[in-house]
């Protein structure tokens, strides 16, 4: 059976907040029950690589910690605190080697709903010019490489302004509380459309979207969400093409738009929630762009320790 995500999101306000999963009628909900000084540290780790003819190359895999903190609970509001630290890299490029250690020992503070969905966060001057300062030096390690300043400008693209570090440098709490906020159903599937962020500065994609809750245990206190995210190919393919042509990226090469290959994205999230505390316990998030038979994937795991 399939539902409107409206229809999903207002059922929230009529469950009983006392009890996350009822197995009398097979339903879940995942809220945040959380109290000042809660905390929990997470393993992350993203991973980026290409597939083509078969072959996997380009891969780049970052990991690092977060410890995440209640800072302060009201009636209608947690104040979380995300701290990064302890970054790694494995990768063969001194410059994804130096763009790892950019967020280390950063502050990020989110405000969420009382249920745990993501408002806004707080800091975000703070965050941007934390960033802003680490840039100066690899700015200046970069500054004799042809891409260089380029690589510098989409970093700080990121973290220049509150809509842009709210929709692109906190992918990783996007991911971890996607759910929150929710009541669902045992296989019963939810289907809308929504809006999805376009880097290239235009109108949002239209995107299908289809979740389900996949299994729910009563006695561990656990559920298990799935969510697929098809983002429109007509209007993807439509902004990538106006971004190279404006940018001059490919010259002379970029072909006619009729003859510009189509280029698909769709990400698949599983998540898994204790539902007597509202912790997300394990999530994982693949996204993949495909064109002509190039697939470049990103593949981000959160894991409690």
């Amino acid at each position: 059976m399939k539902k409107t995500l409206l229809l999903f999101l207002s059922a929230i306000a009529g469950f009983n907040l006392s009890a996350q999963i009822n197995m009398d009628d097979s339903t879940a909900q995942v809220v945040g029950y959380w109290s000042i000084d809660d905390t929990q540290s997470f393993d992350v780790s993203y991973e980026k690589y290409r597939i083509q003819n078969g072959d996997t190359s380009a891969r780049d895999i970052m990991k690092y910690v977060v410890d995440i903190t209640i800072k302060d609970s009201t009636a209608n509001s947690y104040t979380i605190e995300w701290f990064y630290r302890d970054y790694s890299s494995e990768s063969s490029n001194p410059i994804v080697q130096k763009l790892t250690k950019l967020s280390e020992n950063l502050s990020v503070l989110i405000k969420t709903n009382e249920y745990g969905t993501i408002l806004e966060v707080i800091n975000w001057e703070e965050v941007r010019d934390y960033v802003q300062k680490s840039t100066q030096t690899l700015k200046e390690e970069l500054k004799d490489m042809p891409t260089g300043e380029q690589i510098v400008a989409q970093m700080m693209a990121t973290y220049t302004t509150k809509e842009a570090i709210e929709s692109n440098a906190i992918k990783d709490a996007q991911q971890f509380y996607t759910f929150h906020g929710g009541a669902y159903t045992l296989h019963e599937e939810i289907a809308a459309k929504m809006q999805f962020m376009n880097n290239y500065g235009g109108a949002p994609f239209e995107t299908d979207v289809t979740l389900s809750l996949d299994e729910i245990d009563e006695e561990s206190s656990y559920g298990i969400i799935r969510m697929v995210q098809e983002v429109n190919s007509v209007q993807l393919t439509d902004a990538t093409y106006e971004y190279l042509k404006k940018m001059g990226t490919l010259g002379n090469q970029l072909p006619p738009r009729n003859e510009f290959p189509a280029l698909t994205n769709n990400i698949w999230t599983t998540t898994r929630f204790h539902a007597g505390s509202g912790w997300t316990t394990y999530t994982v998030e693949t996204k993949v762009v495909e064109a002509e038979g190039i697939s470049n994937i990103e593949e981000r795991v959160i894991q409690i320790q």
